[in-house]
């Protein structure tokens, strides 16, 4: 196909400024911000492209594929795609190669991370609300109502990935102890870090101060933390989830945080996103949440649509991409070759 033969829908346009490489083979189309494309929406949009770039906050199901004969690739912003993104295994079997940005996003996610973890051992979500209505230090000082250090504490990593050593790589400077949780890991994925590796996730649970969730959502990580878990962990830890919010079982979540199972709990993502305005953990005042954001800074946008857009075009063009979350696909797709470039 000739030059500018393809066309590409992208729902949510991280960086606008990198749809040049596309436009480079492809008319882009870019998505209504005020509109949700939810399954029904992708399908009846997608029946004329060949690729849509998406982001977390959309799904690529089956039906979605089956109604879009053209699609000849899959594009998601940030981290690898799972369950809750695309059909993996609907995708292979039409021969549609799923491909993401690789580990732009790590670094952002990381620091987010860190920040949640301080913001919930310093409380500077509830101070910055006290002071604002008239409170000083004096009655807090008074009742012994005081922050907590992070430094001796044991941080439990869940998920040994790009995002997971680099927040056991930023918690080193603050002298934690760390464990890790991920039977997955390959030994030398962790040189460099100082984390020793349980063999349970009940282990890491009953030992930690702090959990920190980087999992990725699979059949088998749902729910992964449900009430029998989050009964293992001291009533004095807290609970960071910044990987995916269906890996933890909400309405257990919030009944721990009610009855004082755990001290708190911070979140950047939800089961349904955007979650409703009544959803219990909302109404909770030892719970920090933040709008699915931690990966959204400028530096890793840019990082983002740069790879994935690069990714998309090489699929386009005939070659097989470096980031590829499906690549057992590649074997009902020999026409897509090496390339250097």
């Amino acid at each position: 196909m000739g030059t500018r033969s393809f066309r590409v829908f992208i729902p949510e346009p991280e960086w606008p400024e990198a749809n040049r490489v596309l436009e480079e083979v492809a008319e882009v189309v870019v998505g209504d911000p005020r509109a949700r494309y939810d399954e029904g929406t992708l399908a009846e949009v997608l029946k004329d492209f060949d690729a849509v770039i998406i982001t977390s906050q959309h799904r690529v199901s089956r039906r979605v594929m089956e109604s879009s004969p053209r699609l000849k690739v899959v594009g998601k912003y940030g981290s690898r795609p799972g369950i809750d993104n695309v059909d993996l295994e609907a995708a292979t079997e039409r021969g549609i190669p799923v491909v993401y940005s690789g580990e732009a996003n790590a670094d952002s996610v990381a620091e987010h991370t860190v920040a949640l973890i301080l913001c919930l051992l310093k409380r500077v979500c509830f101070l910055d609300s006290f002071l604002r209505q008239g409170g000083w230090r004096g009655t807090l000082v008074a009742g012994k109502d005081l922050n907590r250090e992070l430094r001796g504490k044991t941080v439990g990593v869940v998920g040994l990935g790009a995002i997971g050593r680099r927040v056991a790589k930023l918690l080193q400077g603050f002298g934690v102890r760390l464990l890790g949780y991920d039977p997955y890991v390959a030994p030398e994925a962790l040189a460099g870090i100082n984390i020793t590796m349980v063999k349970s996730l009940d282990e890491l649970l009953r030992e930690s101060d702090i959990v920190t969730v980087h999992a990725r959502l699979t059949p088998e990580t749902y729910h992964i933390i449900g009430e029998r878990e989050l009964r293992l962990m001291k009533p004095t830890a807290y609970l960071v989830n910044t990987a995916r919010g269906a890996i933890v079982d909400e309405r257990a979540l919030a009944r721990a945080l009610r009855e004082g199972w755990i001290a708190g709990a911070a979140l950047d993502v939800f089961e349904v996103e955007p979650p409703p305005r009544d959803h219990p953990l909302l109404q909770l005042d030892n719970v920090v949440v933040t709008p699915h954001f931690a990966s959204c800074t400028y530096e890793a946008y840019e990082r983002e649509a740069t790879t994935v857009h690069a990714e998309v075009v090489r699929v386009l063009r005939g070659c097989r991409p470096t980031y590829i979350a499906n690549p057992e696909v590649l074997a009902r797709r020999p026409d897509l070759r090496e390339c250097s470039e």
